[in-house]
């Protein structure tokens, strides 16, 4: 069955096959979404005076068995049948007769299909960042747990100044706030109703779009009906761009855990059963939980490039090609809720080594410690910088292991309480 289906002909099986795509799998995920939606568009055709009220208790009661269905696991899109839209509209009009083929009054599958996106997106930008904020708690209490425990701090991959686990988690977790930035802000463009646009071009049907917007809970709607459209498409790029932030923290301190955790480094280690071995060596203890978080976040990175790819040369109302996003996206946020409840669980399980700065391959990293020393002495900065220049090189460099770093946001002055509440100032939706 289709929406658009003529009698007069029938449509090719490879074409069918082709344009369909993966469309009936993705749906199961919208399928909940495109219920709510019904239940908003069938209440407010009532109040405008295109159902009766009748038609509409009809058409309420329905809709709630198949979404009690869809939560039971009960609901599939049958074979024939070419998505979530027209199987919900199939089992109305089988169950209730003809007054399931009224529900699709004064609207199309292009605002069908981008409303039941954006209320599926809204709740997994939710869950994106209610795992984005576990991890950050995570981080934090990390911080603060082994803030006393030094650590090399490095530039260009060369020994560079002091450091510390706190200092180095804590910069993850700030790096959260921001990415909590760019998941606020895409929800806030994704929080608007483009329900009556229809086709892109609104209807001639006396239609309540304010209605429909408070009955859904959006916080406002895409006003003119072909912006309405454009949404489509540009809705999950922003979704990709916050996820692509998150994903790019991630993965960078993923790929610090399994450098950290080398033993050619030593920092830090994982529990034997959060690491995998070798088929033909002993002694190995992988972190392939971090390797493939690595991986995964980097794919996921590349999200915005991929449906900026699709978008970039589409002239203005709706085109085929834009159900290829949903094959990308819908999968990539699984993956990273995955990878964020993964990296969440392996930071709690870490284990650093003490006392990492006692070994003389980390001399030099008081070299500032002891040019600042001489400055506070009155000597002026490059000269200082010369003397102690001058004593590595003829040998005589033998500093104090000491660190005295207390402004704000160093190794002795974190800073986590303001990090924290910059956080719960973004964590709301």
């Amino acid at each position: 069955m289709k929406l658009w289906q003529k009698s007069s002909y029938t449509v090719n099986e490879k074409v069918d096959k082709f344009t369909v795509g993966k469309d009936r799998e993705l749906d199961i995920l919208l399928a909940p979404y495109d219920v709510k939606g019904s239940m908003a568009h069938a209440t407010m055709l009532a109040e405008v005076g295109l159902l009766t009220e009748e038609d509409k208790d009809t058409l309420l009661k329905g809709l709630q068995e198949i979404y009690e269905e869809i939560e039971r696991g009960e609901f599939v899109i049958e074979d024939g049948v070419e998505d979530v839209h027209s199987q919900v509209e199939m089992l109305l009009t089988q169950r209730y007769g003809d007054v399931g083929k009224r529900l699709h009054s004064g609207r199309s599958r292009n605002d069908q299909v981008l409303l039941d996106l954006k209320l599926y997106l809204r709740d997994a930008i939710k869950n994106v960042a209610d795992h984005t904020k576990s991890l950050f708690d995570t981080l934090i209490e990390k911080s603060e747990e082994f803030k006393d425990y030094l650590m090399p701090g490095y530039t260009h991959m060369q020994v560079a100044m002091p450091s510390s686990f706190g200092l180095w988690l804590g910069a993850y977790a700030e790096s959260l706030v921001d990415d909590m930035v760019m998941l606020k802000a895409a929800y806030d463009i994704t929080d608007r109703n483009p329900l009556g646009s229809a086709a892109g071009y609104g209807s001639s049907f006396p239609l309540n779009r304010t209605r429909t917007t408070e009955l859904m809970d959006f916080q406002t709607m895409a006003v003119n009906v072909v912006y309405a459209q454009m949404g489509r498409g540009k809705t999950e790029y922003h979704v990709a761009n916050a996820m692509a932030s998150v994903g790019a923290t991630v993965a960078k301190l993923s790929m610090d855990g399994c450098m950290y955790a080398g033993g050619n480094f030593g920092f830090l280690k994982f529990p034997n059963e959060f690491t995998t071995g070798s088929s033909i060596m002993p002694h190995k203890k992988n972190p392939d939980v971090l390797e493939l978080t690595r991986a995964k976040c980097n794919q996921i990175t590349s999200l915005p490039t991929q449906i900026m790819s699709i978008l970039s040369n589409l002239p203005v109302g709706y085109h085929r090609d834009l159900q290829q996003i949903k094959e990308i996206l819908l999968p990539a946020i699984e993956m990273l809720n995955d990878c964020l409840e993964m990296t969440k669980l392996m930071f709690e399980k870490m284990e650093p080594t003490k006392d990492l700065l006692e070994a003389p391959i980390y001399d030099y990293l008081f070299s500032v410690e002891e040019v600042n020393k001489l400055v506070l002495q009155g000597i002026p900065f490059r000269e200082a910088y010369v003397i102690v220049g001058e004593g590595i090189e003829k040998g005589e460099y033998n500093p104090e292991r000491s660190v005295n770093h207390n402004h704000e946001g160093s190794i002795g002055n974190l800073g986590n309480d303001i990090i924290k509440k910059r956080m719960e100032e973004v964590y709301s939706f």
